[in-house]
C-alpha cells in the first residue's frame, strides 16, 4: 500500500514538472513573437514614420512651413480632397447597394458580382491607369467622341476622378458585406410584415444596423484614395498647378532634390494616416460592438 502511494506521488510530481516546463516553453514562445512581431512594426513601420517627421524638420521650421504653405502644395492638396470628394460618395452609394442586393437577395451572377468588386485588388493600379487611356486616349475607343464635343477626359480632373474611384471600389462593400450577411433578413421580413416598402426598410433597419461598419469603409476608402499614386500618376499627365495630386507633388519635389520639402509635404499625408487609424480604430470597435 505504501509503494502504491509513493508511486501516485512520483507520478504526480512528474506530471507537474511536465507542466510546469511545457508552461515554461509556451511563455518563452509567445514572447518571443511578440518580441519578433514589435521588432518588425517597430523597423518596417515605427522608425520610417519617425525619419519622415525628421527630415520635414531637418532644416527647421521655416522651411518646413514655407514647403507646406507652397502654393503648388495647396493646389495638389485641393485637388487630392476634389477626388475623394468625387470617389468616396460614389463609392459609399455603390458600397452600400452592392452589399445590400449581395447580402439580401439570391439572383443569377451573384458570384460573379462579388468576384468583380475584388478587381481592384486584383489588378495592379498602373494597369487601372493603363485601361483609362486606352478608353478615353486621342486613340482609344471614347477618346475621338469626347475631343469632338471638347470635353477633356484623360491629363485632366476627369480622368483622375476616375481612376481613384476604380482602385476604392472595394473597400465599403468589403466592411458591410460580412456583417450585413451575418444579420440576415429577418429584420428586413418582419418589417415587410409589418408594411414598410423597400426604402423604409433600407432607412430604418438596415441602414442604423450597419452604420459604423458603413463609416468604417468610408475612412479606408478616403485613406486609399487620398495616397493614391499609380493610377493617378498615369492618367495624370504630370501637369503642375493642375493634374498633381498630394502624392505626385512629393515625387516632384524629389525629383528635383527638394528634399526637406518633399518630406514636408509627405508629413501631412502621414498625419493623415494617423487620423485614419484612430477612426479605423474607433469605427472597428464599434461595428464589433454592433454584431
Amino acid at each position: 500500500m505504501t509503494s502504491a502511494i509513493q508511486s501516485l506521488v512520483l507520478v504526480t510530481d512528474e506530471s507537474e514538472s511536465i507542466r510546469s516546463r511545457e508552461g515554461l516553453s509556451a511563455r518563452a514562445v509567445r514572447w518571443s513573437l511578440i518580441a519578433i512581431g514589435l521588432s518588425f512594426f517597430t523597423l518596417i513601420l515605427f522608425l520610417p514614420f519617425l525619419a519622415i517627421f525628421a527630415e520635414a524638420l531637418k532644416k527647421g521650421w521655416d522651411t518646413y512651413s514655407q514647403a507646406i504653405l507652397d502654393e503648388e502644395a495647396l493646389g495638389a492638396l485641393r485637388l487630392s480632397v476634389s477626388l475623394l470628394l468625387v470617389s468616396v460618395p460614389l463609392n459609399t452609394v455603390f458600397g452600400l447597394a452592392a452589399a445590400w442586393t449581395i447580402s439580401k437577395f439570391e439572383f443569377r451572377g451573384k458570384r460573379l458580382l462579388v468576384t468583380l468588386v475584388d478587381l481592384p485588388l486584383a489588378v495592379s493600379p498602373v494597369i487601372a491607369g493603363l485601361v483609362f487611356v486606352l478608353l478615353f486616349g486621342s486613340q482609344g475607343w471614347w477618346g475621338a467622341w469626347f475631343s469632338e464635343r471638347g470635353i477633356k477626359v484623360l491629363f485632366a480632373f476627369p480622368s483622375m476622378a476616375l481612376a481613384t474611384t476604380f482602385i476604392t471600389i472595394p473597400f465599403v462593400v468589403k466592411q458591410l458585406l460580412p456583417l450585413m450577411e451575418a444579420q440576415g433578413t429577418e429584420e428586413e421580413e418582419a418589417a415587410a410584415l409589418l408594411g414598410a416598402d423597400g426604402w423604409q426598410s433600407f432607412w430604418h433597419v438596415t441602414l442604423p444596423n450597419i452604420r459604423w461598419a458603413l463609416l468604417h469603409g468610408i475612412v479606408l476608402c478616403t485613406a486609399r484614395g487620398i495616397g493614391e499614386f499609380g493610377a493617378v500618376s498615369v492618367v495624370s499627365g504630370h501637369i503642375r498647378g493642375l493634374t498633381n495630386s498630394l502624392p505626385l507633388h512629393i515625387e516632384i519635389l524629389y525629383n528635383e532634390y527638394h528634399f526637406a520639402a518633399a518630406y514636408a509635404v509627405a508629413s501631412i499625408l502621414a498625419l493623415f494616416s494617423l487620423i485614419t487609424l484612430g477612426l479605423k480604430l474607433y469605427f472597428e470597435r464599434k461595428t464589433l460592438q454592433s454584431r
